[in-house]
């Protein structure tokens, strides 16, 4: 098993398949046939690619913060306190923006209700904050309801940037995530490297004891963000999101991490 996984990595070091698609599908069906082998199941099938994807500069701009928060409160005013920028309207909540992209707004009961349907409320909020966004996940427990949305730019999924909508008895109390703004390029930015090279890190992870699956059913590429100054300087960079019968992992093309989702 060593020795297929080395000549398998050895082979993908040589291989320039970012304009061979020919090549790179037969890297992820010999990757996954190495998984297969191994007790974890996938079919190549399940591993969505996307050789456009490369690093982009990401930068704190205030201006979007500002729409996110009049969208939902409305008039507000606004308090500096460093790297925290606050938000008020006395009747409707605040809201709070820190400079990594994470915000948090609490609204008092009644201001936003779900009575013309959860998703039609969040999709009509989604587009007044200027958020883009590819999935949502709806989450039911009892008189408590959660919807959460992925951030993405130009159409591709950020997956370490979602945003929770939380209703409860009806009423929206509480909007929470992060959220990216000011893309810009980097020069020499890394574009996404090969599935098969992110798959077999995924492997080595699993068989090392990091986590337990038996089924991969769908790999896809995407960003992740990471913030590195203290006034939003980052950078979203290549990912992949592996989802499994137990999880799902991001795989940090760049660096090779991998963590939960969760």
């Amino acid at each position: 098993m060593l020795l297929l996984i080395n000549a398998f990595l050895g082979a993908v070091i040589i291989i320039d398949a970012a304009d061979d698609a020919r090549i790179e599908r037969q890297a992820i069906e010999d990757a996954c046939a190495v998984l297969s082998s191994s007790g974890i199941m996938i079919e190549p099938g399940f591993v969505i690619t996307n050789n456009t994807i490369r690093t982009m500069r990401t930068v704190r701009e205030d201006e979007a913060e500002a729409k996110i928060a009049q969208a939902v409160l409305g008039e507000t005013i606004m308090t500096d306190l460093g790297v925290i920028y606050m938000y008020e309207n006395e009747q409707r909540g605040t809201a709070e923006f820190y400079s990594a992209g994470d915000f948090e707004i609490f609204l008092k009961e009644g201001v936003i209700t779900n009575e013309n349907g959860t998703l039609r409320t969040v999709q009509g909020l989604i587009h007044g904050m200027g958020l883009e966004t590819a999935s949502q996940i709806v989450m039911l427990d009892q008189d408590r309801e959660t919807v959460t949305v992925i951030g993405a730019y130009k159409g591709v999924n950020i997956f370490n940037c979602t945003t929770e909508f939380i209703f409860s008895a009806g009423s929206l109390k509480t909007i929470k995530g992060r959220y990216v703004a000011g893309v810009e390029p980097l020069e020499n930015g890394a574009e996404i490297m090969h599935a098969g090279t992110a798959l077999l890190g995924f492997l080595t992870w699993v068989r090392n004891g990091n986590a337990v699956c038996t089924h991969i059913y769908r790999v896809e590429a995407g960003y992740q963000h990471s913030v590195f100054g203290s006034f939003g300087e980052g950078v979203i960079s290549p990912a992949w999101l592996i989802t499994t019968d137990t999880e799902k992992y991001i795989v940090d093309d760049v660096t090779g991490e991998i963590w939960a989702m969760s």
